[in-house]
C-alpha cells in the first residue's frame, strides 16, 4: 500500500531523517516512537509529500508519491496533526465534512451521504452532541478527537496520526486506537501513529519502529522492538519488562 525505500529529508545541513525504510500494509498498525528530536514528525510529513525528500522514495499504491496531485494524495492517505487549531470560526461537524472535500464534495455541496458519514464519525468519538460547537471553543483533547473524527469521515485508506493521544483522557485514548484498529481491520486500511506512551504502542500497534537521531534504530514486532536493550540505548532509562496480564501483550515500566 505505502512503502518507503531508504528516505531521507534535510533541513539545509541538517539530517533529519536518514535511510529509512519499511512497508505499510493493508489491515495492520505501525506505531512510530523515539525521543523527541528523533525525527518522527518529519517522516510522517514526508509520507504524504508535505516535506519533499532529499534522496529515497515512496510508493503509494505502486506508483511513485511525487507522481500524484496533492488531492490526489489527499484521497489516499489522512492526518492528525498535533496542530489542530482553527484561526476562523467553523463548527465541529464543517470542520468533519471538510474531510469529505477529496471525495468529491465541497463546502456547500455535501450530500445527505457525506452528513451521514460525518455524523457517524463524530458519534464514533464521543462527539455525537458536537456538531453546531464552534471548534475554537472547544478543549484541546475535544478539538483532538474532531480532528480524527474527520480522518475517519475520509475514504482514505492510509491513515497518519502525529501524537493523537496528546490531550487525551485514559477512556479516549483507548477509544482513538479502537477506532484506527477497527478501520484497518474492517477496511484493510492502514495507520501509522506516533505515540510517547510504549504501552500503548505495545497493546495496540502489529509493528513498532523506533527512531534515534533520524535513523531507524528497531523495527519489527512490539516485543521484538521494546527490549531493555533498545529502550536503555535510545532513551537512556533503565525499564522493567514483563507481561501485561489484560492482553498478554509486553508492558514497560520505567525505573526511576
Amino acid at each position: 500500500m505505502l512503502l518507503a525505500r531508504n528516505i531521507s529529508v534535510n533541513y539545509g545541513e541538517r539530517d533529519v531523517v536518514r535511510g529509512v525504510s519499511f512497508e505499510m500494509r493493508g489491515g495492520r498498525i505501525i506505531a512510530l516512537i523515539g525521543p523527541n528530536g528523533a525525527g518522527k514528525t518529519t517522516l510522517i510529513k514526508a509520507l504524504n509529500g508535505t516535506v519533499p525528500l532529499s534522496s529515497g522514495s515512496i510508493d503509494l499504491c505502486g506508483k511513485r508519491l511525487d507522481l500524484y496531485s496533492r488531492r490526489e494524495i489527499a484521497q489516499r492517505i489522512a492526518v492528525v496533526a498535533q496542530e489542530n487549531e482553527t484561526k476562523f470560526p467553523v463548527t465541529v461537524l464543517e470542520y468533519v465534512l471538510a474531510g469529505r472535500f477529496a471525495s468529491g464534495s465541497a463546502f456547500g455541496w455535501e450530500s445527505g451521504s457525506d452528513i451521514m458519514i460525518a455524523k457517524g464519525a463524530l458519534s464514533n468519538c464521543d462527539l455525537g452532541e458536537f456538531g453546531d460547537r464552534l471548534m475554537n471553543e472547544l478543549s484541546g483533547g475535544e478539538r483532538q478527537r474532531v480532528v480524527l473524527a474527520r480522518a475517519l469521515a475520509t475514504s482514505a485508506q492510509i491513515l497518519v496520526l502525529d501524537e493523537p493521544t496528546a490531550n487525551l483522557d485514559l477512556a479516549h485514548q483507548a477509544m482513538m486506537f479502537r477506532l484506527v484498529r477497527e478501520r484497518c481491520r474492517g477496511s484493510n486500511a492502514a495507520a501509522m501513529v506516533i505515540t510517547h506512551d510504549l504501552n500503548l504502542a505495545a497493546g495496540f500497534a502489529d509493528e513498532v519502529i523506533l527512531l534515534k537521531n533520524g535513523q531507524v534504530f528497531s523495527y519489527g514486532k512490539p516485543d521484538e522492538v521494546l527490549t531493555e536493550n533498545n529502550l536503555n540505548e535510545v532513551y537512556n532509562v533503565q525499564v522493567l519488562l514483563d507481561e501485561n496480564p489484560a492482553s498478554g501483550k509486553v508492558r514497560v515500566t520505567s525505573i526511576y
